[in-house]
């Protein structure tokens, strides 16, 4: 027997809480689809109605996840139910047994009018679609330190942040054969994200906090979660999401962290982040042993976090501020400034773990409050740690176990917040456990992987302020000639703020123990202004080519890590704006601001093929392989500042008048 009052109480929260974006009459809305009728009963038939209130009290309302009480939760879940046919009051004893009603039939959609199928001729049997999840299995920390061939399970493809794959179906003889296997079309926006992809199934992220799964073999939608996010809050692009048993962490634009269930994508947990304010979330989460780490972009009073979650459950671990704190390891490195006068240290690129030392790695950027931190205050120290450092945490505890800051005091905006590549280098005539990370100004630098120390620079050869680094410390020295202010003289200086190597990350081969890097060659100047500027200390930047530019401003370039030698050079006149992929084929993929995607000898740096994309690919290729095919994949979209080209310096290559977002896959041709 159905309670009315309970019904009466459902129609009352849907209104409050629900209405504006599902309809007054849960028909469907300008923001979200239809609560009723077959659409919703193909996802929901059949489902214990237990699962949609979890669902709804996981999820809903919008920026409130779980703020209503749990007699208002039943109540919508009854409305849902009755409004759909169903009668029934909640709770129920056995409400696992009871299920939603019944998707229809096609004889009762036929019913509902116009556009249906006829039912006098029977329809042929339609081929089964292959069962992805049939055989799934949670995913592990083995699985994600030392994934398998096929599978492409965290940003970079696995903890150690090599972006390199061991499939070699593709290589430099065959290569030249790519076909598009299949595409879809994601949300229309900024988007920058590298797929993940488990088992046949691709997972990617979407403008407006859209989360899909893919078949990986032919494009086919398994499911769609659709976040909704409040009115005020701006939607950022992701560059990852993360796996973790049979769930999907993704940190969300209005600043949540929740789980997906990887299999149906229905929520499993969300949380808040604490203490959010001014925060933004660019990178995504780094999941180790069971921990979800994700770190923030700030430009609020005291810095910015890293926070750490349980992946189980949600529950919140540690938060650590990565503007070191007065009395703290690194305090007394801002010049004298308090706590609150600190700023920068934003982390807007996901981090790296290593197994083999149990410790997450997580790179930090620089400030743009430069003016306090210019001229040294007598007895102080203005370092500013820990902008542009590397942070090795244990996961569980957030235990600062060792940091290394690679430029001191950056008055430049030259940041090192990129990825961390984890690999093994011959040194001094023995292999180390190495860190190997670069900053904009194309320096890259390898650190002992267990406890920081440094151990070598390699100079991709476009910088020109660095004057002196130290053998044993690895400490930088900058020009003092090209010290700037508004108290000095335009200083001129390459590359330019927005890179030299930029967003972009790098592909390192173990084997050849070379790194694959692509970058912009351009320089600045620093001009004083009086009032405002770039940088607090009083100037405005402006771009410009490099002296002797040929007009060829992207470039890639192929760097023994062991030697420090450069070994290949190629260069074309479009910028990069996208990571590199290396694969045992022998084969990198990148691609630029027009808009083609490229194939190079790994060996040489000679073009081996090239496609056009209807979108800016601004995104990391990644390849995976399904039933023994081997794929190629990439998402299109504009959605980091590198995908806004140099308009300057190429205006023949405009930026899209629309800014379409897609992922494709391509593939080498089925054999007859």
């Amino acid at each position: 027997m159905f309670v009315g009052q309970q019904l009466d109480t459902g129609r009352a929260v849907y209104a409050a809480n629900c209405a504006v974006c599902h309809g007054e009459t849960l028909a469907g809305g300008q923001f979200a689809q239809s609560l009723t009728g077959p659409t919703f009963l193909a996802n929901w038939g059949d489902v214990p109605v237990s699962e949609l209130t979890e669902y709804i009290s996981s999820s809903m309302p919008p920026g409130g996840t779980g703020n209503l009480a749990e007699e208002d939760y039943l109540a919508l879940t009854a409305l849902i139910f009755h409004e759909n046919g169903g009668t029934l009051e909640l709770p129920v004893t056995a409400d696992l047994a009871t299920m939603m009603p019944p998707a229809p039939s096609i004889e009762e959609q036929n019913a509902l009018g116009i556009g249906g199928i006829s039912p006098m001729v029977p329809m042929p049997d339609w081929p089964e679609p292959v069962d992805r999840f049939a055989n799934y299995t949670p995913v592990t920390q083995d699985m994600l330190s030392n994934p398998a061939p096929e599978n492409w399970l965290t940003w970079r493809r696995g903890h150690n942040g090599q972006g390199y794959s061991p499939l070699d179906q593709i290589n430099r003889d065959n290569v030249s054969n790519l076909t598009i296997a299949w595409a879809q079309a994601l949300p229309v926006g900024p988007n920058m994200h590298e797929p993940i992809v488990r088992d046949g199934v691709l997972y990617t992220f979407g403008f407006g906090d859209e989360v899909f799964a893919f078949d990986a073999a032919d494009g086919r939608p398994i499911w769609r979660y659709q976040r909704q996010l409040p009115a005020d809050t701006t939607p950022l692009s992701k560059k990852t999401m993360a796996l973790w048993d049979d769930m999907l962490i993704l940190a969300t634009s209005d600043l949540h962290m929740m789980a997906l269930d990887a299999r149906t994508g229905r929520p499993v947990w969300d949380v808040e982040v604490p203490d959010a304010e001014e925060l933004r979330s660019n990178g995504g989460p780094l999941v180790a042993e069971g921990v979800a780490m994700v770190g923030f972009a700030s430009g609020r009073d005291g810095g910015s976090v890293i926070v750490a979650f349980d992946a189980e459950n949600g529950e919140h671990l540690w938060t650590f501020n990565t503007i070191a704190q007065e009395g703290s390891p690194g305090g007394d490195t801002w010049n004298g400034l308090p706590n609150e006068a600190r700023h920068g240290g934003s982390v807007w690129t996901s981090g790296t773990y290593d197994a083999e030392t149990g410790l997450a790695l997580w790179g930090v950027a620089q400030t743009y409050d430069t003016g306090p931190l210019r001229d040294l205050v007598p007895g102080e120290n203005n370092d500013g740690l820990y902008t542009n450092s590397t942070l090795a945490f244990e996961p569980r505890t957030g235990e600062l176990v060792w940091y290394f800051q690679h430029v001191p005091n950056d008055q430049y905006d030259l940041d090192w917040v990129f990825e961390r590549v984890i690999g093994e280098v011959e040194v001094d005539g023995e292999d180390r456990h190495v860190v190997i990370t670069g900053g904009k100004e194309g320096l890259f630098d390898t650190i002992d992987a267990a406890t920081g120390e440094y151990i070598s620079t390699v100079d991709m050869g476009f910088q020109d302020f660095i004057i002196d680094i130290d053998p044993v410390t690895g400490r930088k020295t900058a020009d003092p000639a090209k010290t700037i202010g508004r108290d000095r003289p335009s200083v001129f200086m390459c590359p330019h703020a927005g890179g030299g190597r930029n967003w972009s990350p790098t592909t390192f081969n173990q084997e050849t123990r070379r790194l694959y890097v692509n970058a912009r060659d351009t320089c600045m100047e620093f001009r004083p202004v009086q009032e405002g500027g770039f940088l607090t200390s009083g100037v405005s930047v402006f771009y410009s080519a490099p002296p002797d530019s040929d007009g060829n401003f992207g470039f890639i370039q192929a760097i023994d890590m062991e030697t420090g030698e450069i070994v290949w050079e190629a260069r074309q006149r479009a910028p990069f704006d996208m990571g590199m992929l290396g694969t045992a084929g022998g084969v990198l993929f990148t691609g630029g601001m027009d808009r083609q995607f490229i194939a190079y000898d790994e060996e040489d740096g000679s073009v081996l093929w090239r496609t056009g994309l209807t979108g800016v690919p601004n995104a990391s290729p990644i390849t995976y392989s399904v039933d023994g095919r081997q794929y190629v994949a990439v998402v299109t979209g504009m959605g980091s500042p590198l995908s806004l080209g140099l308009p300057g310096f190429t205006p023949e290559i405009p930026v899209p008048a629309v800014n379409s977002s897609s992922v494709y896959v391509f593939a080498l041709p089925e054999e007859e």
